[in-house]
């Protein structure tokens, strides 16, 4: 019948939006993060996959900013044990704990908010929105979420996520802190390169 033929195009419909929204939502390149954690000779890496689609001009600055060595030597400089660790801010390569979390490369990012802010999710800091309306993203300061919090969608850009080495930044959110939430040992970003998604190297 025609309503059984409309009802199936429907469906057809939807599963072939499902599929390749799937298949669409991370993009070509990966980006691949080494940490070293306080005296640690040896850094972690973590990989994370792009959401370019979904956060196009968010993914296009942080592939920028990557290109420019932005990131290299910035701290984690906010951590909460099995929930969410914080970093991007250029003001703490100088270690100043106080001044921490109010920098960035001298712009804000208009809001890309259509994620959800998942397990391994990655998200772009902001003022609040008192003061930022239209919730603007911060250029560079981002955060990844190591539980899903829900709390947060809607609010915040999730550009990205981590396909490898979560369980590092895992055990960065258990060190010990101050009272302001900045790590006590230095947790640095040593480097951050973008590669290929299918070249990227297997997790030490």
């Amino acid at each position: 019948s025609y309503y059984m033929k409309h009802l199936l195009a429907l469906l057809l419909a939807a599963i072939s939006l499902t599929s390749s929204a799937r298949a669409a939502s991370l993009g070509p390149d990966v980006a691949v993060m080494e940490v070293r954690i306080g005296k640690e000779k040896q850094t972690r890496q973590v990989v994370i996959g792009l959401y370019d689609e979904s956060a196009p001009y968010t993914v296009e600055n942080f592939k920028t900013l990557i290109q420019k060595k932005f990131f290299n030597g910035l701290r984690f400089h906010r951590i909460f044990p099995g929930s969410l660790v914080q970093t991007g801010d250029p003001s703490s390569r100088w270690g100043h704990a106080e001044k921490t979390g109010t920098g960035g490369p001298g712009y804000t990012l208009p809001s890309e908010i259509r994620l959800k802010h998942e397990k391994g999710a990655i998200a772009m800091a902001r003022l609040p929105d008192k003061i930022n309306p239209a919730k603007n993203s911060n250029g560079s300061q981002f955060y990844i979420c190591l539980t899903p919090l829900p709390k947060l969608d809607g609010h915040y850009t999730v550009f990205a996520k981590v396909l490898e080495g979560l369980d590092v930044l895992e055990a960065i959110s258990n060190e010990p802190t101050n009272s302001d939430d900045f790590p006590l040992p230095k947790i640095v970003i040593k480097s951050i390169v973008l590669q290929p998604r299918d070249t990227t190297p297997t997790k030490r």
